[in-house]
């Protein structure tokens, strides 16, 4: 069963993602558009970016692991949980170093550093079924892959002059914190066989959990939370809210589109409800990730896909959307090649004048930026180059 809105909403989300990450190269645009401090009770624009995304990683789930036990059993789609969610962790781990690199006691440029960085996931990790390479040779390159990120996290040197240090987990990163949640909500659905209660059961544990961390009632869970990471829940409660939407898309979409877009909606308006309901106990902060964020965006998320389900489903609506198209199949791959990008650029040293990186101008240049990355991908796509997480 492929939803056309599902790709689509996955390729805008990405396409947002990468504008509000260019944002660091501009001056002098509205407060409103960027993340809020974490210290104060608002979103901004950048703060729904996240959590959309991790949203429609929930949403693809059901369908995902539904189509491999057509064809595996479920300790193999056990497996390909495990699998997929340790690399997403692997890759969040090392960017978040690159993000704590000390480069005066480097061995090699950061900038060549990053790129190897990357060049190693798309080897360990690229699609190769799209590939004519033997087995031997797919082998090969999986094989250097691994021994050149190896090498890298050998080669490694973070901190500053007076606490020099090597490879560590500070956080896990973006993609860590995806690949965590991912992993949880994933093995939650396959557990429950589908089954709605189970599914919205696993979505409630967390959104608990999240609320019961605000008032310090989890403080005897830290050492446990560290270890299995579970954080505060709210990263898994976005997730399992875009499982939840799925699922009751597989009871109502034989009754009709109209049934689908009303429970979509008032699933939408009651997550808007408990998020404005807990405000009192945290305020709205992505930073802090609170229940009220968590509320907010998954009833944002979930507005929203109710809006594009009958733009891109029911009024077959889908020709403006094939710019962005790249970002919506190759997802992670787009994610990743702004990291090459900004290392050659900086290589080149090459500043753009201030009043392209200002104001109206600026968010139109990180725009184009954006759709840029996606048409790279698109490129790396017809060169069989797409991770295949």
């Amino acid at each position: 069963m492929r939803i056309q809105s599902i790709d689509i909403f996955r390729a805008l989300t990405m396409v947002l993602m990468i504008f509000v990450n260019d944002f660091w190269t501009l001056e002098g645009i509205p407060q409103w558009l960027k993340h809020m401090p974490g210290k104060e009770d608002g979103l901004g624009f950048s703060d729904i970016i996240f959590p959309g995304f991790l949203f429609i990683v929930g949403l693809s789930i059901p369908f995902a692991i539904d189509n491999r036990l057509k064809k595996e059993n479920s300790k193999q789609v056990f497996y390909h949980i495990l699998s997929r969610s340790f690399a997403l962790i692997i890759m969040g781990v090392f960017l978040v170093n690159l993000e704590n690199i000390y480069p005066t006691a480097m061995s090699l440029p950061k900038q060549l550093w990053q790129v190897l960085v990357i060049i190693a996931f798309l080897l360990i990790w690229n699609n190769y079924s799209k590939t004519s390479l033997s087995q031997s040779m797919v082998y090969r390159f999986i094989g250097f892959g691994v021994a050149l990120l190896l090498a890298l996290a050998i080669l490694y040197r973070g901190g500053n002059a007076e606490d020099v240090r090597y490879m560590q987990r500070y956080w896990w990163g973006i993609l860590g914190l995806i690949g965590w949640a991912y992993f949880y909500s994933a093995t939650i659905y396959l557990l429950a066989k589908g089954k709605l209660t189970y599914v919205i059961i696993g979505a409630l544990f967390f959104l608990l959990y999240n609320l019961l961390d605000v008032f310090g009632m989890l403080d005897f869970m830290d050492t446990i939370s560290a270890g299995a990471w579970l954080g505060n829940g709210s990263n898994q409660a976005l997730v399992m809210g875009g499982v939840v939407t799925s699922c009751l898309y597989k009871i109502y979409y034989q009754q009709g589109h109209r049934k689908v877009i009303i429970t979509f909606l008032i699933l939408g308006i009651i997550m808007l409800l408990y998020g404005f309901l807990v405000r009192p106990y945290g305020g709205i902060s992505k930073i802090r990730a609170t229940p009220a964020w968590v509320g907010i965006c998954t009833g944002i998320s979930l507005i929203t896909y109710a809006f594009l389900y009958w733009l891109a489903d029911i009024r077959n609506q889908t020709s403006w959307a094939k710019i962005i198209g790249p970002a919506g199949r190759s997802t992670l791959t787009c994610y990743l090649v702004p990291y090459i990008y900004y290392a050659i650029w900086s290589i080149w040293a090459v500043t753009l004048p201030e009043f392209i990186r200002t104001g109206v101008l600026g968010l139109i240049k990180s725009m184009l930026f954006a759709l840029l990355i996606v048409a790279i991908t698109g490129l790396l796509n017809k060169w069989k180059i797409s991770l295949k997480i």
